[in-house]
């Protein structure tokens, strides 16, 4: 965990409500891993005192060595409204890397990836982890769903990736017309994957852990939550555990990556 300035890259609006910011910084924020979050403290006066958690969406290099990170973020509040009055050379106060990322491993052959809305920040970046640390040898199949196709993010990258892609959106705008956990979950019943990863709404998160449950997967979830300090101190980010001696866990020091089988949600 580290504490520093980092300088605004670019702060570019990708469509709807959704902005990608790049941010020049050193140290340990150079070596975060998929999964991992930073803490942000706007400049922007007494009524925004506490600071927002933002997933870490990639590594931004030049020449081929780490000079920041990239956010993906959707303006949702006055926060992130603020945040996206920023611009080129503005400076952000962050704390990071925090939390544990993603369990990664070389024998993982079939993996799935899915992402609802804007959970999928930390899942573009886990997508080229896997590429470069495997050669391009594993392609992960990636389910992307959001509420219509503004919502749908990355979608590019993932293709570029050579990964393949399944679309939904709630209200048929593009790809089918369901839920993203549908197709998933019949994806599942005819080629079980090794490892599942995914981020999104609480409800798209408690669909695929029973059907996790359902068919003895391992699958590990990235937690969206509202927290204050980032370093479990606040204890506004809980989430409840079903270990019976530890009935709650803090999603910013605990995960926010948790095996969805430790968790009731």
């Amino acid at each position: 965990m580290f504490q520093q300035p980092a300088t605004i890259l670019w702060n570019e609006n990708v469509n709807s409500a959704y902005y990608r910011m790049g941010l020049s910084c050193e140290g340990t924020l150079l070596r975060a891993v998929p999964g991992q979050f930073i803490m942000v403290r706007l400049k922007a006066g007494n009524d925004l005192l506490l600071r927002r958690p933002f997933s870490i969406h990639g590594i931004v290099t030049s020449r081929g060595n780490p000079r920041g990170i990239e956010l993906l973020y959707k303006v949702v509040g006055k926060g992130t409204f603020r945040l996206s009055e920023y611009r080129e050379g503005d400076s952000l106060d962050v704390i990071g890397p925090l939390g544990n990322g993603f369990t990664i491993s070389e024998s993982y052959e079939r993996i799935h990836i899915v992402s609802g809305g804007i959970g999928v920040a930390p899942l573009r970046f886990l997508a080229m982890h896997i590429e470069r640390v495997t050669g391009g040898k594993v392609k992960p199949q990636v389910f992307l769903g959001g509420r219509s196709d503004a919502d749908l993010l990355c979608t590019k990258e993932f293709i570029d990736l050579g990964l393949p892609v399944q679309i939904t959106t709630d209200d048929g705008s593009s790809g089918d017309q369901c839920l993203i956990t549908d197709p998933w979950e019949v994806s599942v019943s005819v080629n079980p994957p090794q490892m599942i990863y995914a981020c999104g709404p609480m409800s798209m998160l408690q669909c695929i852990g029973g059907i996790v449950s359902k068919h003895g997967l391992l699958c590990e979830a990235s937690i969206e939550s509202a927290m204050a300090c980032g370093i479990g101190a606040c204890l506004g980010c809980v989430v409840r555990a079903k270990d019976i001696n530890e009935q709650y866990k803090h999603v910013c020091i605990d995960g926010p990556v948790f095996n969805i089988q430790d968790l009731k949600i």
